[in-house]
């Protein structure tokens, strides 16, 4: 079977077009609690590279919550014809640090 070269365009352009890719974002999730009251704690993800943000009584509903957000809004710029933006700090380190602090007398919290 022979494709002629407007066989060919069609065939390569409905595979573009349903051609998935696979982009890699950055994640972080932190988590809040109310102050001072016994209200539920939440869990805060962002996403720095996109600038979205969303939240989820766990983890992993975080998790769920920004990964849908993110489809979403990648799927919008697509259809818009907008750029996607790429991650490009591939390697991140996330860790803490404590710091000991020594309140003066005059200070006192409430």
């Amino acid at each position: 079977m022979c494709l002629t070269p407007e066989i060919a365009r069609r065939v390569s352009t409905l595979y573009t077009a349903n051609m998935r890719q696979i982009h890699n974002y950055r994640v972080v999730v932190e988590r809040e609690t109310r102050a001072g009251k016994k209200g539920p704690t939440v869990y805060n993800a962002y996403c720095p590279t996109l600038g979205l943000a969303d939240f989820g009584a766990t983890i992993d509903a975080a998790v769920a919550n920004i990964t849908k957000l993110i489809s979403f809004h990648l799927e919008s710029l697509a259809v818009l014809g907008r750029r996607i933006p790429e991650e490009h700090d591939a390697t991140t380190v996330v860790t803490s640090v404590a710091i000991p602090f020594v309140v003066p007398r005059r200070f006192t919290y409430a």
